[in-house]
């Protein structure tokens, strides 16, 4: 094992809608109104695909919800991830594999502004690279987007782990030849993994 890909939400950093509105201090009716407007609505993951960006978001959402919400959804769109709420222990992970002499890199469902936050997750300078869906318009678990990044940085499969936390998208890069797991949470498991592994060689 000489490169280790990560997802992003939810392995690197929090990533719960239901709890980002409610860190907005928004609940009950509002709140499903929120979810079904912005990280529930078609236009979503249309953002992932690189078909739609942050304003064609919130207008739909504009257009679906009451005007006492129009400021929640546009702090909802544009700033979901603040503030930042790291996996504990993720960090420290990457930078461990980073000393060890290991690649790392990132594949990641996620919008254009993702190149804007980025650099303040944890661990963020130890990415020997990173391929970001709305970019390639390519999303996981589609094979492109795993033979994207392979290709890009002349990665060998076999020699690569690839951490995700949905079970489709690790079924995808085993599906291209690329070892996987499902991350659940637990860092020191997949510390345990990693390094095991690269001991045995």
């Amino acid at each position: 094992m000489r490169n280790i890909i990560f997802d992003m939400g939810n392995v690197l950093i929090n990533y719960d809608p239901e709890h980002f509105i409610e860190r907005e201090g928004v609940f009950g009716e509002d709140a499903a109104l929120l979810m079904a407007a912005v990280f529930n609505a078609p236009e979503w993951p249309m953002m992932d695909a690189g078909a739609l960006d942050e304003p064609d978001m919130e207008a739909a959402a504009f257009a679906r919800l009451p005007e006492r919400l129009h400021a929640v959804a546009h702090r909802l769109i544009y700033h979901w991830e603040e503030p930042s709420e790291p996996i504990p222990g993720m960090a420290a992970l990457i930078r461990d594999i980073k000393a060890a002499g290991m690649g790392v890199y990132l594949l990641s469902n996620a919008s254009r502004r993702q190149y804007d936050y980025w650099p303040g997750i944890p661990g963020s300078e130890c990415f020997d690279g990173r391929v970001v869906s709305a970019y390639e318009r390519q999303v996981k678990p589609e094979p492109a987007i795993y033979r994207t990044l392979l290709t890009r940085y002349r990665l060998d499969p076999v020699q690569c782990l690839f951490v995700d936390d949905l079970q489709k998208n690790v079924d995808g890069a085993r599906a291209v030849g690329i070892p996987a797991v499902r991350f659940t949470g637990d860092v020191d498991a997949l510390r345990s993994a990693i390094f095991t592994e690269e001991s045995d060689g």
